[in-house]
């Protein structure tokens, strides 16, 4: 009996999924750049080179692509971190280190903008752009990236047993704000370092973050003297 073969796709389906990814690329690149309100489904189809009917066919609005641009590369980002922090988890026998743990979450999220080439940095910069948007970019990030933030959550409870959740929370909010900067690229460091440090240098940026960050979340981990600040 013949093996099954998987069934080939039609040659209309290939094209709908090749348009779907131009219309997706150009969105992406152009609200990276311009933001959600700077950008039209006009806009979009004239960087696709189709009638803006096109996209009325695929999307129901803009909001409705917008979020289908934000969710493609989410899932992958939000996978591979789940994947490095757990691999991370089973290798030191569920006794991480803060520094071990931020390596997992973020050298696996920098890894994405340095080999993924421009349309990886393009998400990076819409993803700083909703991350700071509390009326309707945090309901985003909470759809696609609490999982994996709360994974991290864990991780770090069991390598700073004796700290508090509060500075532990505190700490991810530090991380995730250096992180979101970086990710922005706004070319202020540029300018402000006469050139010596660049903000596509994401492989430097790599080198430095994570040890950065887990000698602040050990120091606000520290016990403070009795009737200091909290």
């Amino acid at each position: 009996m013949p093996e099954a073969t998987k069934p080939r796709r039609s040659k209309k389906a290939e094209q709908r999924a090749e348009t779907m990814e131009q219309i997706l690329d150009a969105a992406e690149d152009l609200f990276s750049k311009h933001g959600f309100y700077g950008v039209t489904l006009k806009d979009v189809a004239a960087r696709v080179g189709v009638h803006h009917t096109l996209l009325n066919y695929y999307f129901e609005d803009k909001k409705t692509l917008f979020d289908a641009v934000f969710a493609r590369r989410a899932v992958v980002t939000s996978e591979l971190r789940m994947k490095a922090l757990d691999e991370y988890d089973a290798a030191t026998g569920g006794k991480p280190t803060v520094e071990g743990a931020l390596h997992a979450f973020l050298d696996t999220d920098l890894d994405l903008y340095i080999q993924g080439g421009e349309s990886w940095k393009n998400y990076g910069a819409l993803g700083a752009q909703v991350a700071n948007t509390p009326e309707w970019g945090a309901a985003l990030m909470d759809q696609h990236f609490d999982p994996v933030v709360l994974r991290l959550i864990a991780l770090l409870k069991k390598a700073l047993p004796g700290c508090a959740d509060e500075d532990i929370f505190w700490g991810y909010h530090f991380v995730t704000g250096a992180l979101m900067a970086t990710l922005a690229r706004t070319g202020r460091i540029d300018k402000l370092s006469g050139g010596l440090c660049k903000s596509e240098d994401f492989v430097a940026v790599k080198a430095r973050m994570a040890s950065f960050m887990a000698a602040g979340l050990l120091e606000i981990c520290q016990p403070r003297p009795q009737g200091a600040a909290t």
